[in-house]
């Protein structure tokens, strides 16, 4: 099984550059034509929040035609510039009848066959913030003790301290809670978050947790204890999850064309 994880589109409404700088439309439809061709083919996409850049309606409706040509079966779930009543409205039909399954918050359990996914929503309305309350702790903990299968959490904040000051001040109410939890679990097979718009890996909850790098810009590497709020255009890019052997297997990918490849013998044949 092959998951394509993509996260922190910040689609913005009319395809308007984001910052009036950042094209973030036309990075994703680079980046669904370089998932397309991924042979084998990834069997399902993920997309880890932030989504939209405002949570308008407008920019969902973009968000949706851009992501069709990815037929595979798709799962969404909200990150702090998502609107969890927009979102909703506009991916409906059975393909998402997922966000069905609750009530307040948009996460949700579906059964991948080897694996189970979790989604597990860390949004706090109009905050950049994220938040594991009571209720949403207890629906994970429900769920992992009622099926032993390796599991997948996905969630739009990351659990741990990146050490890039800046962003760890919006990190995640309860993430103390949540590692007890995981540690009860040795089938939590992986977390994986978006939110820091760069590819960060930690050992969390006697787990691994990550995040995706973004198809649309990079938060600055500056771990400065006063660096200050930036934004860089280093190579776009997802993960591919690999599910082989028994375990998942994750790998960057990079958008964009690039020379190669070649062979290691004489001539690079």
């Amino acid at each position: 099984m092959l998951i394509a994880q993509i996260s922190d589109t910040h689609v913005q409404a009319s395809g308007r550059p984001a910052y009036g700088i950042v094209d973030t439309a036309g990075m994703l439809a680079a980046c669904v034509a370089d998932v397309l061709r991924q042979d084998p083919r990834p069997d399902l996409v993920l997309l880890t929040g932030d989504l939209a850049d405002h949570g308008d309606p407008g920019e969902y409706a973009l968000l949706r035609e851009l992501l069709a040509p990815l037929t595979m079966p798709m799962y969404l779930l909200p990150g702090n510039h998502d609107e969890r009543a927009a979102l909703r409205q506009a991916f409906t039909g059975p393909r998402f009848d997922y966000f069905g399954q609750t009530g307040e918050f948009l996460q949700y359990a579906v059964d991948l066959g080897p694996l189970r996914l979790l989604a597990l929503d860390t949004v706090v309305p109009m905050e950049g913030r994220g938040q594991l309350c009571g209720p949403r702790l207890a629906w994970l903990d429900a769920q992992l003790a009622q099926d032993p299968r390796p599991t997948v959490i996905a969630m739009h904040h990351p659990p741990f301290a990146t050490g890039i000051p800046y962003m760890d001040t919006l990190g995640l109410e309860g993430a103390d809670v949540l590692e007890r939890i995981l540690g009860k679990y040795p089938h939590v097979e992986r977390v994986l978050c978006g939110h820091l718009h760069r590819s960060i890996q930690c050992r969390f909850g006697g787990t691994l947790a990550s995040t995706c790098p973004s198809p649309a810009y990079q938060l600055t590497l500056d771990l400065r204890a006063n660096a200050p709020e930036r934004f860089v255009l280093e190579p776009p890019g997802y993960q591919l999850h690999q599910w082989h052997a028994g375990r998942l297997v994750s790998h960057a990918c990079v958008v964009g064309e690039y020379a190669g490849p070649y062979g290691f013998c004489a001539g690079g044949s």
